[in-house]
Formats: C-alpha cells, sequence, structure tokens
C-alpha cells in the first residue's frame, strides 16, 4: 500500500461491466512529507474520496480483494487520510 492524492476523475461510459458504478481517480503517489513520488495513475475509488483528498492506495491482488471477485483494477482506493504521523 501506498500514500497518494486525489487529483481528479476519469468519466468512462463505455467499460467493464464490473466497473459499472465505480467511480475512477486520477491519484498522484506522494511520500510521506506529501511531495510528489512517481506517475499518476488511476484507482478505484471504495471509500468516497474526493479531489484533494490524502489516501492509501492498495495495488494488484490486494486491489482486486475489495471486490473479491475478478474485477479487472490494478489500483483501489481503501482510505482516506485524516492525519499522518511520524516518529
Amino acid at each position: 500500500m501506498y500514500l497518494a492524492e486525489v487529483k481528479g476523475n476519469v468519466v468512462a461510459t463505455t467499460k467493464n461491466e464490473k466497473l459499472i458504478g465505480s467511480k475512477l481517480l486520477i491519484v498522484q503517489p506522494i511520500n510521506p512529507a506529501f511531495e510528489n513520488n512517481g506517475q499518476p495513475l488511476i484507482a478505484v475509488d471504495t471509500v468516497g474520496a474526493g479531489f484533494g483528498d490524502r489516501v492509501i492506495i492498495a495495488s494488484g491482488g490486494s486491489a482486486r480483494t475489495v471486490f473479491q471477485d475478478k474485477t479487472p483494477i490494478d489500483a483501489a482506493i481503501v482510505a482516506i487520510i485524516d492525519s499522518l504521523e511520524i516518529y
């Protein structure tokens, strides 16, 4: 899992039937200092995130387990960050 910030949304009227009703968001991976860390990607929103929210992303097989089936996704937003403490 890693941190990211929501930068925008994707509208796709034609998509895999298992994604119908899912919100697709553009997220920018960030490091714990909230600095950009890598290329933006598209993630399926499972928690109701919005523009500017800092979120936790699950990727690969972990992202697919959110749907408990063979939904074709590689990244899922699984949490909205309220605060972050680094010791």
